[in-house]
């Protein structure tokens, strides 16, 4: 059989053809090994022990729990992880995949709101071969494929889930913060926190949490949250995301619409009740509010961000403010008008959360006052606890005022945090557990420090401390009988030392 020289050169030239077809196609396989091997090696695993407040016996602590969870490498050799997996950690420690040594780290920066943490390492030089992992700064779309990077309990090894991005929101993310919140339904278990989250290889997002109720819902803080927050700790302190404070209603109800006399087309949020009351606050009661920056509002709140992707206008908030004001546009009495509202990233609350500090208390007799904390309130509410509910009865402030501002700078509510010590100075006296302190000695009981104060300063035979509800007794003690008792309860009890190192201070100034 003869091959005619023109057939011949076609299958060389064929021969070839595949010859680069199948160098090509490795040389595509060694660099997206490559680029995986880089991934790998960029995210870590976390440990951390931890040792929670013990909320109704805040003189000591609860015992050690030992935790695991999952970091990424980020730029300035640092790790970013959750703040679940450092709050009230009392050692951390950090392994990469390929290395059972473990290295000391310490938290350089906290956002218990966010969920977001930055560790620095005491050996740098683990970061030498482990470069910062690519993040994406925009949205991915729903759809997209994901990869999800971690260290969950099953195993000692890197676990590789995959699945979809099923859902972009803005949502309430943990102490009244606010941000976008990314769902995708990668399996996601215990020990994936902090982990990344990659579509095309470049990250999207940081895991931390899963919809316990349900399989397969797994929750992803976006690269974009978590460039806010790490501009914001570039000065070494966290600030927080600038946010509204404002009661705002819809506008889709037809008498409410007629009542406010807007045209078919006006469309926006109704300002309920305004974050001040001052006469040179932007906002009034019954303000449109149609346009943030650019963008419109629609009748419930929401903003159009890109093709199909609508979020609430709250969003836009950290985008568009400039210099701590957000530019909006607003209808107020029919006529349309521009303002610049003030923006701040947290109003000061009455009840405030403990962020990660242990709370402040005093022992007084066989009572162990205490600030009350967001956490106290949560211990209080608990499934099958009677305490809330009899509160609410009482017109307790740990109820009424739950939700409030302080009244003054540096209101807080003291309240009995512990139930009250067996104790012959207590004789006939109903256990005053969970009440608030209201006055001592007929003082107004501005927080603890002036409550500590107070005791130390008195001049009188007789302590009287009465309580902020309905119908709660007032206890009197002999001051220099409950001083006695004090360090008779300590004994008993183990009790190391009468007050908080911060309380101990105030007892013993002259």
């Amino acid at each position: 059989m003869k091959i005619s020289r023109m057939t011949r050169m076609s299958l060389i030239l064929m021969a070839s053809m595949g010859l680069h077809s199948a160098v090509a196609a490795f040389d595509d396989q060694s660099s997206d090994s490559t680029r995986e091997s880089a991934i790998r090696e960029s995210v870590v695993k976390i440990a951390a022990t931890l040792r929670y407040p013990d909320i109704l016996h805040p003189w000591t602590k609860q015992s050690p729990r030992e935790a695991s969870g999952t970091g990424v490498v980020i730029g300035g050799k640092r790790i970013l992880t959750n703040a679940h997996m450092v709050l009230f950690a009392s050692q951390l420690s950090v392994e990469s995949q390929q290395s059972s040594e473990k290295l000391a780290a310490t938290v350089e920066a906290v956002s218990p709101g966010m969920d977001l943490a930055v560790l620095k390492l005491e050996d740098e030089s683990f970061f030498d071969k482990r470069p910062p992992l690519l993040r994406v700064q925009t949205l991915p779309e729903v759809k997209d494929s994901v990869v999800v990077y971690g260290y969950p309990q099953g195993g000692s090894s890197l676990s590789v889930t995959k699945g979809i991005v099923s859902r972009i929101e803005f949502a309430g993310y943990n102490d009244g913060v606010s941000g976008v919140r990314i769902q995708v339904d990668a399996a996601i278990n215990p020990g994936n926190s902090g982990g990344p989250a990659l579509v095309d290889g470049k990250m999207v997002g940081l895991i931390f949490s899963k919809l316990t109720q349900a399989d397969n819902i797994g929750y992803i803080i976006p690269a974009e949250e978590i460039e806010l927050f790490l501009k914001d700790v570039a000065d070494g302190k966290y600030e927080g995301k600038p946010a509204m404070h404002d009661s705002l209603q819809t506008l889709e109800n037809p008498a409410l619409r007629s009542f406010l006399r807007l045209d078919k087309k006006s469309q926006g949020m109704i300002v309920h009740t305004p974050a001040e009351s001052k006469p040179d606050y932007p906002l009034k009661t019954w303000d449109v509010i149609t346009r943030i920056g650019d963008a419109e509002i629609d009748n419930v709140g929401m903003v159009k961000i890109k093709q199909n992707l609508r979020l609430q206008f709250q969003y836009l908030i950290q985008k568009a403010a400039r210099n701590g004001k957000l530019p909006l546009t607003i209808i107020r009495q029919g006529k349309p008008q521009s303002i610049e509202l003030p923006v701040v990233s947290r109003w000061p609350m009455l009840i405030e959360p403990l962020e990660g500090h242990y709370p402040s208390y005093f022992v007084y007799g066989p009572l162990v006052f205490s600030t009350a904390s967001r956490e106290f309130c949560t211990a209080l509410d608990r499934p099958g606890s009677a305490v809330s509910a009899a509160l609410a009865v009482m017109g307790s402030p740990l109820v009424t005022r739950r939700g409030d501002r302080p009244a003054f700078e540096g209101e807080a509510l003291v309240v009995v945090t512990s139930p009250m010590f067996p104790h012959a100075l207590s004789k006939g006296y109903d256990n005053p557990f969970s009440k608030v302190v209201k006055e001592v000695g007929g003082v107004k009981v501005k927080n603890l420090r002036h409550f500590v104060e107070l005791l130390r300063d008195t001049k009188s035979k007789y302590t009287t401390i009465a309580f902020d509800d309905r119908f709660s007794e007032t206890i009197v003690f002999d001051h220099q009988a409950a001083l006695k008792a004090t360090d008779e309860v300590l004994s008993d009890n183990g009790i190391r030392q009468q007050a908080s190192d911060d309380l101990i201070t105030v007892w013993k100034k002259q």
